[in-house]
């Protein structure tokens, strides 16, 4: 995983525990999206690339926050525009 469970509760202020496997599935979910939108399935690029963090908690928020009505689209969207300048012409 490129960021921990640790991080997220920090970036979200979540101080217990019941959350934390929900909180695990979404950081491997954000992490795939992020690697989607970038084009590549070298998960090491998550590691090297400066916006990669950000969008990977940027992403996790939204799964939290958004859990009854998420719109991807939007998510997508935003991810892109967090992670245009990583991403490859073609797969």
């Amino acid at each position: 995983m490129t960021v921990s469970v640790k991080e997220v509760k920090t970036f979200l202020r979540i101080d217990h525990n019941e959350d934390d496997t929900l909180i695990r599935s979404y950081i491997y979910a954000a992490e795939s999206l992020c690697l989607d939108v970038m084009r590549t399935d070298d998960r090491t690029m998550l590691k090297s690339e400066k916006n990669a963090k950000v969008a990977i908690l940027y992403a996790v928020a939204y799964f939290y926050e958004h859990r009854e009505e998420a719109d991807y689209k939007a998510l997508t969207l935003s991810l892109r525009a967090l992670l245009f300048g990583s991403r490859r012409e073609e797969f």
